[in-house]
């Protein structure tokens, strides 16, 4: 069932992506913005109150859900549910539009427009990056993207739905970067105050959440890529910031496409970011996809075999 419904949620998101502002992810703005504002009293014990309700009453109503389609409408029904679940949790469009932009600018020659492009899409101040910043920067952020869009929601996914919980841990996945990131978000006057331990513990939750996830999807990329060069740029990255899971996902690509990464190219000794890496980097995330299919669907076989 994993298979399948990952297969069909990429196929129906490539085909029909969410817009930017659609109800799902409203909603979940909306959920994240009332336990912020109702449970998060300052306490450490508020805010893992908060950190939990936001993120883990969203999941065990999914589970509920797929297993009420399951007792009453059989697997099919469930699979259906996977699949949308899935299709608002999962996939490349939610982002990739910001990167084919700057990429057709670059491409184009026009670096004032990938300039503005990026500091919409990062919210950061590119107006005197030099092209080979640009290009840095657009890697750095598709592939953190990518990871926490697909390659983690993959695991997540697939680990949760093994133990007969639907599509459940997709959910905890995605609402617990979320309210990460949420909780970080410059506050507007109107906004309601987020606080310290709330701040901490979503954080903190966050990096445990992605420690595997981002070791599963470094790996991925050593396998498809250059490995031994991957491999040795996370062992490097592991031992400067062993908790440090977007380093880690950032030196494995690094070292599988040969180009230097991070602020100072310290994640990587390879070459100095150029457009022609973007097309590199399309297809290690598209290797990267189709090897854990494989996986998942060699896994599904053996399942249904045995």
């Amino acid at each position: 069932m994993s298979f399948l419904s990952i297969l069909f949620a990429l196929l129906l998101e490539q085909a029909r992506p969410l817009g930017q502002h659609n109800p799902i992810h409203n909603g979940v703005r909306s959920w994240v913005r009332w336990v912020n504002r109702n449970l998060d009293a300052g306490q450490s014990v508020h805010g893992w109150l908060a950190w939990g309700v936001a993120v883990l009453v969203p999941a065990v109503m999914v589970a509920g859900i797929h297993w009420t389609l399951v007792w009453a409408l059989g697997w099919t029904a469930a699979v259906v549910w996977n699949i949308a679940v899935l299709y608002c949790t999962l996939g490349f469009r939610q982002f990739s539009h910001h990167f084919t932009e700057i990429r057709d600018a670059l491409s184009a020659g026009d670096e004032v427009l990938a300039r503005e492009r990026l500091a919409l899409w990062m919210r950061i101040d590119a107006s005197e990056l030099p092209r080979s910043e640009i290009v840095r920067h657009v890697i750095e952020y598709s592939v953190i993207c990518a990871h926490r869009h697909v390659f983690g929601v993959f695991a997540w996914y697939s680990v949760v739905a093994a133990l007969g919980l639907g599509p459940a841990g997709a959910v905890v996945y995605r609402m617990g970067e979320f309210v990460a990131r949420y909780v970080k978000r410059p506050l507007k006057p109107t906004s309601a105050p987020v606080s310290e331990p709330l701040q901490q513990h979503a954080a903190l939750a966050w990096v445990w959440m992605d420690w595997v996830p981002a070791r599963v999807t470094a790996l991925g990329f050593a396998f498809v890529g250059s490995f031994e060069d991957a491999v040795e740029n996370w062992r490097n990255q592991e031992s400067h910031a062993a908790r440090d899971n977007d380093g880690v996902v950032l030196a494995s690509t690094a070292g599988a496409v040969n180009v230097k990464l991070g602020a100072q190219g310290n994640s990587g000794s390879g070459q100095t970011p150029q457009p022609a890496h973007l097309r590199a980097v399309v297809g290690l995330l598209w290797r990267t996809v189709v090897m854990w299919m494989v996986v998942l669907a060699l896994l599904s076989m053996a399942r249904l075999l045995g």
